[in-house]
């Protein structure tokens, strides 16, 4: 069993993951978090980009997807330039 470990939030509201965890699950300086909170708990899950084959094979679904619904490039690129300028 792994042993637990304790930490305290800051008055920045950042939260140090102790060392043993972070060499442990190979977080390095940068990691990228989705956070997820329900009463008394908090939970950190890691977010690892896709292996480039990955990438590939989602981009080329959703090419097949966009072409389907019938949308073309200047589309999406409208789509993508107003959500963009939401923030």
């Amino acid at each position: 069993m792994v042993k637990p470990a304790t930490t305290k939030l800051s008055s920045k509201g950042q939260v140090v993951i102790p060392e043993e965890i972070r060499t442990r699950l190979g977080l390095e300086p940068g990691a990228q978090f989705v956070v997820v909170g329900e009463g008394d708990v908090v939970v950190l899950k890691a977010l690892e980009a896709p292996d480039l084959s990955e990438f590939k094979a989602l981009l080329d679904e959703a090419r097949a997807s966009a072409k389907e619904a019938g949308l073309s490039e200047t589309d999406i690129q409208k789509a993508l330039d107003e959500v963009r300028a939401q923030g």
